[in-house]
């Protein structure tokens, strides 16, 4: 479905259930999944989780993808687009996670890549997302690119991030999508 989907180090392809170890890996990973819900489980599991969920892909319902290196094709992080809310043309996105070797730049190519792909490709006007109150790396992240916070729960701070806000912020990087 997708052509080529890459930044300047990295790439983003869709997940196959032979990445059922890599992303079970990561998930259980303590230095990586503090502000994500938690896996049960084994690597079983993540693959028989991943072969239901190619069914929402193939239905364009929701699309994982894995991070990889362009530069020796090590997958690095995943990342998922999901919850695409149709009235309001907008998309969530998360289970983003990138581990010990990803590139320099791996997380704002790995964002850009997402809104290149939502915004451009699957045609969104915007985004919607939640940030645990504690990801304050992350709330900053987001709050760089211009999203705003729009309301908060016991645990998380909701996020709407439009395309125009996008297609502005992102004039000043175009050097890393290429």
């Amino acid at each position: 479905m997708f052509d080529k989907i890459e930044a300047k180090t990295v790439g983003l392809r869709l997940v196959q259930p032979s990445d059922a170890e890599f992303i079970y890996n990561l998930r259980i990973n303590d230095n990586l999944n503090k502000y994500l819900s938690s896996v049960s489980g084994e690597v079983e599991n993540q693959r028989q989780w991943i072969e239901k969920y190619k069914e929402k892909e193939q239905n364009n319902e929701e699309f994982y993808f894995i991070i990889y290196r362009k530069d020796t094709q090590k997958t690095i992080g995943t990342v998922r687009l999901y919850d695409f809310i149709k009235e309001q043309n907008s998309f969530c996105w998360g289970s983003w996670i990138l581990n010990e070797n990803k590139t320099r730049y791996s997380a704002l190519e790995s964002a850009l890549l997402v809104y290149e792909l939502a915004f451009k490709k699957l045609g969104f006007e915007q985004s919607h997302f939640d940030v645990r109150k504690n990801n304050i790396k992350v709330i900053g992240f987001h709050k760089k690119f211009g999203a705003v916070k729009v309301d908060e729960n016991e645990l998380d701070y909701l996020f709407i991030y439009k395309k125009s806000d996008y297609l502005e912020y992102s004039k000043k990087l175009t050097r890393f999508l290429k």
